[in-house]
Formats: structure tokens, sequence, C-alpha cells
């Protein structure tokens, strides 16, 4: 049987004693509305049968068979901390979708498409520009973890420093989320990494076509005695690294160069004792495509027509300017994981992590254009730790408890060409004799964030669950404040196969640290670089009320549906721009922000045949822009600071959808046909007031074709082989993306037009 082509539907998890039972092991691919705190695991799934048979599905101390293998033994025992970790972190009340491995893989693209357009898949997920996704109307309040240990957040505005290549499997969990989650809130990606138990044995692969598209990996993973390990590389060379400012087919100036790993290595002391260190790079480099035809000069409108702006017009061509971007991210995670009797199990983790982005300019270019040219360094240095704990204290009540805390440095460095303003014309407006000066701008900081948890998950009744309790959160980074915030969710099984939610969780988001600079804008006062305004208020946390409901219900064996709405209410919400040359965003608030929404989801599968489809619609609106000011135009802070606009990511409708079917599935050599769409309503644009416009809708549909082939070879040392065909954007649709203009939009880009790519990996 084939997988579906991901966990369509919404898991509201329940809670009871007892862990997965043998026999009885629910595929990863489809996520579960049931009466257990479970959360079906890789290892677990890919367990061999004979080793499955020894697990104890009712206690949490697994036993071993006397006959089993040596390989099995670590398997079970690998599979039970990988259940026990799950535990760890339940998302009772949330809504959570999952993508197992062969989901992954059913994508078009598979283990080579990026992260993004995997999450595309679950219902609220909406696409931007520069590999940006929004959930429920957000803007990039997601959290990454790594086998349920949350990252720092880093600098990577292209793409993503994680790779799909990187997941066994993985999960989005969203809504109003019980009190273990805290800073990044909107949606929470939980990656369980590949490891040499659930992934054992290597392969190679290389993948490319269109664009000068060349990605070869590799990867290998096993296990020894009491250790495994894995580990897993690629580089990726194209000339589609950033979206394309144009509808034309190609971009210019758009080469990309980056490359992945991610090394994974586990200790197995006993059957309750686990020691794990996980670490990964990525390390990227830019060219900024290139927009021809572009007349405008630096963006000061009383440059335009000055007596320096008839000079400088037309000596650059926009169509020949050089400006790059390079993107770098470091981590490394060490856990201890321990079960001490049959009562408690707890994670201990100590987190690294290091990310810088830099931007170097087109000289002459930028300073035309922009009237200014900056070279422009960031980093930012995260270590910390994070420790939670489940009390199983008794049939009705399991207790969780945790913390986590974070110490960043913070260090920003630009170094700019401006001209510098020589005086006024007889209308007041200034002058500029041509000559150049340069400004260096520079500061750093070290703060850091923490959070507190409480929570108990109670079942006073046979499929009732009532999960509450309590967070308390913290910053002292360039703004200084702290939250208690309750949480309370009720999950509801009135009969079999159909479950209501509704849940209320207080929010307190501190504002992105590598995202708040400490710009000294008196440097830049009489020159072309001079802002709108020199009011720059501290960037502030945001503080939100947010309420969320839903059902799901199995209508028919294979067939599942959901529906789910939710409300934020938010005092300073947190929106970010993009501002000026150097593609670093910015954050800012808006001192009131709506955002309410819902969502509808839907999932068929019989056999090799999987079908599923979601929509989602959306509203997000602020008021008052109150921190940041100098980045926006004085008349659009007027207007905004007594009137609601949309938010320029909000986007009205998102859809997608997709299919799959197997032939030859009970052979050595199947054939998968998969096929996936995407829909979006537009985002925002200006029209005659800021934010009031809509992108046109657009739709997008990608193929795949996958051939495998088992002992292709004949040679004993190589398995299954593997042969692939995607295409992209199967009907070549031109859509927009953005169209440069909005809150905090620096330029348009388009979509990719239409891109056929081939593969072909070997197993070993």
């Amino acid at each position: 049987m084939t997988s579906s082509p991901f966990s369509r539907r919404a898991t509201y998890w329940l809670a009871a004693s007892a862990l997965v039972s043998a026999g009885s092991v629910p595929s990863f691919a489809r996520a579960q509305t049931t009466t257990t705190d479970q959360t079906a695991t890789p290892a677990l799934a890919s367990t061999p049968q004979s080793a499955r048979s020894a697990f104890d599905g009712n206690s949490p101390r697994q036993t071993v068979s006397e006959d089993a293998k040596p390989g099995e033994e670590h398997i079970v025992v690998n599979a039970k901390l990988d259940q026990q970790r799950a535990n760890l972190q339940p998302q009772t009340g949330a809504t959570t979708y999952r993508f197992s491995r062969r989901d992954i893989e059913t994508i078009p693209g598979g283990d080579n498409a990026p992260l993004n357009s995997v999450l595309l898949q679950a219902p609220g997920v909406a696409q931007d520009s520069y590999g940006q996704l929004h959930v429920r109307g957000d803007h990039n309040e997601i959290q990454f973890r790594l086998d349920g240990v949350e990252l720092p957040e880093g600098l990577s505005v292209f793409g993503q420093a994680l790779m799909t290549r990187f997941a066994h499997s993985m999960s989005l969990t969203t809504g109003a989320l019980p009190s273990e989650y805290g800073f990044l809130q909107a949606g929470v990606i939980d990656i369980t990494t590949k490891n040499g138990s659930a992934d054992p044995g290597g392969d190679a692969s290389i993948y490319g076509g269109a664009r000068d598209y060349f990605f070869p990996s590799l990867q290998y993973g096993g296990h020894a005695g009491k250790w495994d390990y894995f580990a897993t590389g690629d580089f990726v060379h194209d000339r589609v690294g950033i979206e394309n400012p144009t509808p034309k087919f190609n971009a210019l100036h758009d080469l990309s160069n980056q490359y992945h790993f991610l090394g994974h290595a586990r200790y197995t002391a006993d059957a309750d004792t686990r020691i794990s260190l996980t670490a990964g790079v990525s390390n990227a480099e830019y060219q900024l495509p290139n927009n021809p035809g572009q007349q405008r000069q630096f963006a000061n409108p009383n440059f335009l027509g000055s007596s320096l702006s008839q000079q400088v017009y037309g000596s650059v061509d926009s169509d020949s300017l050089n400006e790059r971007q390079k993107q770098i991210t470091d981590f490394g995670i060490l856990s201890l994981q321990k079960d001490i009797g049959d009562k408690i199990s707890l994670q201990s983790s100590a987190v690294v992590r290091y990310s810088s982005l830099g931007y170097s300019p087109d000289p002459l270019g930028d300073l035309v254009y922009n009237g200014i040219a900056q070279r422009a360094q960031r980093s930012v240095f995260s270590t910390g730790s994070q420790t939670d704990v489940t009390w199983r204290a008794n049939a009705q009540h399991t207790v969780r408890f945790g913390y986590q805390i974070y110490v960043e440095r913070n260090i920003s460095k630009t170094d700019s060409t401006v001209y510098p303003q020589s005086g006024v014309d007889d209308d007041g407006n200034p002058v500029y004799d041509g000559t150049t000066a340069s400004i260096h701008d520079g500061n750093g900081r070290t703060g850091w964030l923490y959070g507190l948890y409480a929570q108990d998950e109670w079942r006073p009744l046979k499929g009732l669950t009532i999960n509450y309790g309590l967070r308390f959160d913290g910053v002292d980074e360039y703004t200084h404040s702290k939250q208690v915030s309750p949480r309370l969710n009720i999950v509801y099984q009135p009969w079999h196969g159909g479950t209501f939610h509704g849940g209320y969780s207080r929010y307190f988001t501190p504002p992105p640290f590598e995202l708040v600079g400490g710009t000294s804008l008196n440097k830049y006062a009489n020159t072309s670089a001079a802002p709108g305004t020199l009011q720059d208020s501290t960037v502030k946390a945001e503080r939100d009320h947010y309420f969320d409901a839903g059902f799901s219900q199995e209508i028919l064996p294979g067939w599942h549906a959901s529906f789910d709405g939710y409300m934020k209410i938010a005092k300073n919400l947190i929106d970010e721009g993009q501002f000026g040359s150097p593609i670093i965003l910015s954050a800012f608030n808006y001192r009131r922000g709506q955002v309410h929404g819902y969502e509808f989801a839907t999932d068929y599968e019989r056999g090799p045949f999987s079908v599923y489809g979601n929509f989602a619609w959306s509203r997000a609106i602020g008021k008052d822009i109150n921190t940041a000011q100098w980045n926006f135009d004085p008349d659009d802070l007027a207007y905004i600071q007594h009137r609601w606009i949309h938010l320029d990511h909000d986007q009205r409708w998102t859809a997608s959808a997709g299919a799959s079917y197997t032939a030859f599935y009970k052979t050595g050599h199947p054939l998968r046909i998969s096929a996936t769409m995407v829909y979006g309503s537009g985002l925002r644009m200006d029209s005659d007031i800021p934010n009031g416009g809509s992108i046109p809708q657009y739709e997008t549909f990608n193929l795949s074709a996958v051939q495998s082939f088992q002992d292709l070879f004949h040679i004993p040392f190589l398995k299954r082989t593997q042969l692939r065909l995607d295409v992209t954007n199967l009907f070549d649709k031109r859509y927009e993306l953005r169209d440069g203009s909005g809150i905090g939009v620096g330029a348009p880009q388009y979509g990719l037009r239409r891109t056929i790519l081939t593969g072909i990996s070997q197993r070993f």
C-alpha cells in the first residue's frame, strides 16, 4: 500500500496511559485522531515485524524477545526512546499536519524539493518571495525543531538552511498551542532527523536539468553495538536561487551555489538512556537578479530633478549590476534522554547556532539607483539549553514541565558610500554636488531570552481531555519585557472517528534579535541616504490572545475531513520588511493587529491511490506602525496611524491539492505518478492607500514520475535504483508573488516558470 501524499488530516491529540501497541502501529503518513497521547515515530514505522512484536505497548518500559537479533534489539530500544521523546511534547488540542518519509518522497522533487514546497501542501500556508512562508496570516513567526529541540532564530533570507533531505519525517503544528511551545508560535515545524536505525545504508543521487540545475547528494547511516550514526551532504548549483524580478523565462544574474551537511550520532547506553549529537552546516552564495530597464535614480524624490540627477542619469545599466549575498548557518545539538522508572521521562539539550549574512553592493550602480552603496554584514551567535520532563502521575494526570534559555550575541556592520547634501535650491530642495562620502556604522549587543512552563493533561472522562498550563517568558535584548501566559485546550471524542477541540492561548513573541538593528540615523542626515523621518522606536514584544476551535471526522474508511477556525488579537503585532538594497529583513510593530480565518482539509486513500485537498481563508490587518518608523514614508505612517490596513503578506484565499498512484506496487519495480497544485489569491500591493490592492490570483501544477527497480544491476551491495522526472509549473504559468509595492516590499518577484528536472539515485 502506498502512503498518502502528506499527512493532511488535522490531529487533535487526546491522552491516555497506553503507548502504541504491537501490531497496531499507525501509518506515520497519516495524521491520527486517537485516544492516546501517541506520536507514531519513524523508528517504529520502519521496525521489522519480528522486532516490533517484542514491543509491550502496555508499559513505557520495553522488553526484547530472547530470540531477537542484536540489530533488532537496537532498533526496538531506540523505537521506545523515540516514542518517549515524542510524548514529551504532545500537541494536545493543537492542529497538526504530518509528513512521513514516504509522503516527502511523493512530493515532486522528493528529497531534492525545498522544504517550503513540502510545507505549502498544508492548509493555511501561503508562499512569499525569498522562500518565505506565512502560516495563518503571520510573518515568519515559524519555529523549527530538530528531534523536539528548538533551534534559535538565524539569518537566512533565501531558501532554507534546513534541507528536506535532512528529514526522516516532519510535522507542522499550529493553532492554540500547549504551554511547552513558546517564542515563535504561528507554526512549529518539528523535523525528525534521519538516523542509523530508521535510515540504514547509503544513497547516492544526481539530480538536475533546466537552468544549470546540478544537485549531487550522498547519505549513509548504520549502527554498531550501542552506537548508531547518520550523515548526509549535498551541493546545489543553479540559476534560480532568487525569484526573477521580471516575467521572463530566465533571470539575469541569478547564479547560486549552496552546500549543506547534517551529521547525527547516538549512543544508547541502555534501554532508558541515550545521548545524541546533531550538527549541521549550510553555506550559500547568491547573485541578486537584475531588473532591466530601470530609469528611476535613488529613492530620495528631491534628487530626481537635481543637476546631479542629470549628470548620472543613464550612467549605469540596471541589467548589468553585480550585487551578491552570502549566508552561513552552523548549528549543534547535544541531548541526553533518560527514563526514570515507569513514571518520569526527560530530555535535556544544549544548543549552539551561528548565522551570518553578508551583502556586497554594486559600488556604482547601488549609489546611482539608491543613493547609497552599502556593504552590510550581520551575524548572530546563540547558545542555550532546553529541558522537557514528563511525569505520568496516574491514569488521569500527565504532568509536563520544562524550560528554555538562550544567550545571544548580535553584531551588525555597514560601510556606506553616499552623496552628501551641499545645500538647497530656491524651492528648498536638497542639492548634491556629485562628490561622495563614506559612512561606517556598527554595533553589537548581547541579550537573552527565557521561558518556563508547566501543564497538566487531565482525563476526567472517557474521550475527554483537558490540557491546562502556564508559561512565563522574558526577553532582555533590545527590548526588555516579560509575561505570564495561561493556556487551555479541551478535546472531546463523542463517537468513533469524530473529535471536537477548542482552545485559548496567551502568546508572548519576542522581536527577532537578529532583525532589530541599532542604526545611527544621524550619520545619514543631510545625505542622499537620509530617511524621511529620524524617529526609530525600539521594536517591542508582541502579545496575543489566540482562540482556536475545530472538528475532524472519519467519514468512510480511508476518507477523512477536518475544519478549523481561529482568531488572533494582537498588541504590538510584529511584521517584517525589506528596506534598501541589502536583502536583510527588518522588524517593526503595528500597535494593534487582528488575524482570523478558517481552514478545511480532506483526504482519501485506498490501495495504491490517494488524493487530498484543502483550502483556507484568512484576513490579517494592522493599525499604527509604532516602531522602526524611519523605514517608512512619512505619508504612509500618517495614514496608518488612525486606519486599519491589510498586512503586506495578507492573502485572502490559499489552497493546495494533490494525488498519487502507484502502478506495479506489489512488484519490485513500482512506478509512482504524483501531482500537486498550489493556489493563491495574491499577496498585497499598494493602491491609492498602503497595501490597498492585491496581486492577481494564480495557480500552479507540478508533476512527478518515479520508477524504482530492485536489484537492477544484480550486484550484491547495490539495492534499489530509482529514476525520477519532475516538472515544476507544468503549464508554464506566469504569475507574480510581489509587484515591488507594499509596506516593506523591496522589489518585484515572479514565480518560477516551467522547469524540468531529472535524477537517478542508487541505494547501497
